[in-house]
C-alpha cells in the first residue's frame, strides 16, 4: 500500500494534498512561483520573500508529498499543469440567444495554473459584455460599467476552480448567454451546506484547501463564506436579479443574470410608455404592484392590471401571489414570448436578424 500510494496508484489522502505521479521539482515553474510570493508579499504582507527557494517555498506551503510535488503544487505554480491533469481547465464558451446551440460563436479553451486560467476565463466573459464608458465629470479617471460586476463575475469563476472535483472528468465551464453567465463546477456542496445557505452567512468549507489558501494570499479570494454573499450584493447594487445555486448533473451550477431588457429590447417588444416606465421602476426597486402601478402612471385600476398582464404574457415580468393585496410583479429571469408570441430566443421571430441569428 506504501508503494502504490508512492507511486501514485493509491491516495489514502486528499486529492489536493496527495503526490502528482511521475511529477518532479523540475515541473514547476520558478518564474511563477515567483511572482505569486511578490504578489502575496503585496496583498497580504506574506513573510516568504520573492527569492525563497522553490523547495523552501513548497514545504511552507505544505505543497510536498514527501518529495515530491502534490496535485496542488503542480495546479499552482506547474509549467503544464494538464500534461498530469489533462482534465483540470476552463471551457469558456458565447452564445448569442439563451440555449445551447450550435454553431458556437466563440469558444475558447485555456490551460495552465489556477491563477492563469482564472484571469484568462475573466478576461473573455468580460470583453464579450455590454460596456458603458462614463466620463471624467467628476474626478481623472473615466468610470466604466460592465454588463455584469467584474467582482461577481471573478468571484463564481474562482469558486468552480478552487472548489471542483479534480477526479472528476469533466472540466469547469463558462457559458455566456445573452440573458445570463452560468458557471459549471464539477462537484457538489459540502453535505453540512444547503442552497439557501449559501444566501446567509456560513462557513468556509474549501474543497480543495491547499489550493485555496494560495489563492486567498494572491487576493483571489477571502476563504471566509463570503463569496455567494458578496455576489449576491454586486447584482443588488447593479440592479440585477440575485445570483441562482443549483446542482445539475453531477455540476454545481452559479447563474449570474444579465440585464437583457435593454430599451432597444424593450421597443422589440412594442411596449406602450406606460409599460416601459413600469419596467424601468421594476429594475430599479426590484417589483411592483398593481396599486404602485396606478399611483406611478396615473391611470385606472383595470388599466394597470391590463398593462401588467400583458408583461407577464410578454414574459418580461413574472406575477407572484394570485389575488389580493399580496400579489406583485418582478421582472422574469429570461424572455419566453416576444411581439409576436413564444420565441426560442430572446427576440421573437419577427426580429431582425444578424450572421448569427436574431440580435
Amino acid at each position: 500500500m506504501q508503494h502504490l500510494e508512492e507511486q501514485g496508484l493509491l491516495r489514502t489522502v486528499p486529492f489536493d494534498a496527495a503526490v502528482c505521479a511521475r511529477a518532479t521539482l523540475q515541473d514547476l515553474s520558478a518564474k511563477k512561483l515567483r511572482w505569486f510570493l511578490a504578489r502575496a508579499r503585496q496583498e497580504r504582507r506574506y513573510a516568504l520573500a520573492e527569492n525563497t527557494p522553490m523547495k523552501k517555498a513548497l514545504e511552507h506551503l505544505n505543497l510536498l508529498a514527501g518529495a515530491q510535488p502534490s496535485h496542488a503544487a503542480i495546479l499552482l505554480f506547474g509549467e503544464n499543469p494538464q500534461r498530469f491533469l489533462p482534465t483540470a481547465e476552463v471551457k469558456c464558451l458565447h452564445f448569442h440567444g439563451t440555449e445551447i446551440r450550435k454553431p458556437i460563436p466563440s469558444y475558447q479553451v485555456y490551460k495552465g495554473t489556477v491563477f492563469e486560467m482564472v484571469d484568462a476565463a475573466v478576461d473573455f466573459v468580460m470583453s464579450k459584455l455590454d460596456r458603458w464608458v462614463g466620463t471624467r465629470e467628476h474626478g481623472p479617471a473615466v468610470p466604466v460599467k460592465f454588463g455584469l460586476p467584474k467582482q461577481a463575475v471573478a468571484e463564481a469563476i474562482v469558486n468552480a476552480v478552487a472548489h471542483r472535483d479534480y477526479d472528476s472528468k469533466a472540466s469547469v465551464q463558462v457559458m455566456l448567454f445573452n440573458d445570463r453567465l452560468e458557471v459549471w463546477n464539477p462537484g457538489e456542496l459540502p453535505p453540512s451546506l444547503t442552497f439557501d445557505q449559501l444566501r446567509l452567512p456560513h462557513p468556509s468549507i474549501p474543497h480543495n484547501p491547499l489550493i485555496c489558501d494560495p489563492l486567498f494570499l494572491a487576493h483571489y479570494n477571502e476563504r471566509a463564506g463570503t463569496g455567494t454573499l458578496d455576489m449576491i450584493a454586486l447584482c443588488r447594487e447593479a440592479d440585477l436579479p440575485e445570483p441562482e445555486f443549483r446542482q445539475d448533473a453531477g455540476q454545481f451550477v452559479m447563474t449570474l443574470w444579465r440585464d437583457w431588457l435593454t430599451e432597444s429590447l424593450m421597443r422589440e417588444f412594442a411596449l406602450s410608455d406606460r409599460q416601459m416606465k413600469a419596467v424601468r421602476f421594476v429594475k430599479t426597486n426590484a417589483r411592483i404592484n398593481n396599486a404602485e402601478f396606478q399611483d406611478i402612471l396615473g391611470v385606472a385600476k383595470r388599466t394597470a392590471h391590463r398593462d401588467l398582464t400583458e408583461l407577464v404574457r410578454k414574459g418580461i415580468l413574472a406575477r407572484v401571489g394570485t389575488t389580493g393585496k399580496g400579489t406583485y410583479y418582478v421582472l422574469a429571469k429570461r424572455a419566453i414570448k416576444g411581439p409576436k408570441g413564444p420565441a426560442g430566443s430572446l427576440v421573437a421571430k419577427g426580429a431582425k436578424k444578424g450572421p448569427n441569428g436574431p440580435q
